[in-house]
């Protein structure tokens, strides 16, 4: 849709921005507690002989298959949460004027409460598909992964405001500055 983008944006408008994408990505390392959980609860077979969680193949198996994805998400959600959590409460403590927090499920994890506003980040399903092709995804992946989550219909009704992003880069930047305070 364009949130790794509009995180970049925003953080050279020198905005505070936290991405839960990277958090699970962090919390998933070699030796971390969530990784060994993972192992635990839906095989060791998605970690490598070196000890790295092989992301594809899990991803592949989770979004196949809801009571695993609802595995995986109850060892992550929470400790994502508590991080990006901590961070807001850093932000507000020092004052921030501005701080975003990129969150693929906003809505779905029911996030979107312990927010002032919230912004989705958009586009058409031509481009997401698109967008998703250069990850390297299948149709299969596509499709499974979309429905996982909330139609793009149901996020922009229930969001603040909308950025759409079929559009420059120049204009993706337009659209977030205008959001931020003056």
């Amino acid at each position: 849709m364009g949130k790794s983008t509009a995180a970049g944006i925003l953080l050279k408008l020198g905005v505070a921005v936290i991405d839960t994408d990277q958090i699970a990505r962090d919390i998933v390392q070699p030796g971390q507690p969530a990784l060994e959980e993972i192992k635990a609860k839906l095989g060791a077979h998605f970690v490598s002989e070196s000890g790295e969680l092989l992301r594809k193949e899990l991803a592949t198996e989770v979004f196949r298959d809801s009571t695993k994805r609802s595995k995986l998400e109850s060892i992550l959600h929470p400790k994502i949460r508590t991080i990006w959590f901590q961070a807001v409460q850093k932000w507000k403590e020092e004052k921030k004027p501005a701080a975003a927090v990129i969150i693929p499920l906003l809505f779905e994890t029911d996030a979107q409460s312990a927010f002032s506003s919230t912004i989705s980040v958009v586009c058409s399903p031509d481009t997401q598909t698109q967008r998703l092709r250069r990850r390297g995804w299948s149709d299969t992946d596509l499709r499974n992964r979309i429905a996982a989550q909330l139609p793009v219909e149901k996020k922009i009704a229930l969001s603040d405001y909308v950025v759409w992003t079929d559009t420059t880069l120049a204009v993706h930047e337009a659209q977030l500055k205008r959001l931020l305070p003056s």
